[in-house]
């Protein structure tokens, strides 16, 4: 049986990456931080759906020291695949940013996720095609006045996985990122529908994205032969700025 870790499962993209991921066989552990009745009901969900696989969930809060070790402690079969949908930004003049603020998105996004890949090494590269993706962000490449420090983050994603993937790429255990450009979902509804409308118009395919066409990239990173791509960011934003 596939096994795959989905860090922040209880968001949208990461929701939608457990649903198509279950439906194709897999069995997975779910991480999340608060949303626990969200967890709670997609694994009830999963588990009606697909009861030959094995669904667990865990709470964690990433900016903890210690949180990926405690992670990687609750990982006890074999693992195919990490899957990184977790993350946050913060809107205003990067000069404004706290550094309290700034070091909660530093652990989350990036010092958490790669101490767990270190701890999760040895288990993935005893996959016959083990994968790590990461949900980065446009804004990772082309940058945003005002989320300074959500695209330098997400930009050290991208140049985390074009190293590692060196490293690691004689043991078959590939490394993305795929990076979305705008995408309905929460984190989004923050702004009015005029300011969403305007977004739009900018984006040649007129509209956000939706999670499952963020999803449908993360899948087609995981079978066997899709082995020969890794180190790649591949932007998934309707032709918007990249």
């Amino acid at each position: 049986m596939k096994w795959a870790l989905i860090c922040g499962a209880s968001g949208d993209i990461g929701q939608q990456i457990a649903v198509d991921l279950a439906a194709e066989g897999w069995s997975l552990y779910l991480h999340y931080h608060r949303a626990t009745a969200k967890i709670m009901t997609l694994v009830e969900k999963l588990t009606q759906a697909h009861p030959k696989q094995d669904f667990i969930m865990f709470k964690q809060d990433m900016t903890d020291q210690g949180s990926a070790e405690q992670i990687a402690s609750q990982i006890f079969t074999s693992l195919d695949a990490v899957i990184f949908a977790q993350g946050t930004t913060e809107y205003g003049l990067f000069r404004d940013l706290s550094p309290t603020k700034f070091d909660q998105m530093l652990a989350m996004q990036l010092q958490t996720p790669l101490r767990l890949i270190a701890l999760l090494e040895d288990k993935l590269v005893q996959s016959e095609a083990g994968r790590i993706v990461f949900i980065g962000s446009v804004y990772g490449g082309n940058g945003s006045a005002l989320e300074v420090g959500y695209s330098t983050l997400k930009g050290a994603l991208s140049a985390f996985c074009s190293a590692y993937s060196k490293e690691v790429a004689s043991t078959g255990l590939t490394v993305n990122v795929i990076a979305p450009g705008a995408v309905k979902t929460q984190m989004n509804m923050t702004f009015s529908a005029e300011e969403k409308a305007e977004v739009a118009e900018t984006i040649p395919k007129g509209r956000f994205a939706v999670p499952k066409e963020i999803s449908y990239f993360v899948k087609s990173l995981l079978p066997k032969e899709a082995g020969y791509l890794t180190g790649q960011t591949l932007y998934v934003t309707g032709g918007w700025l990249r």
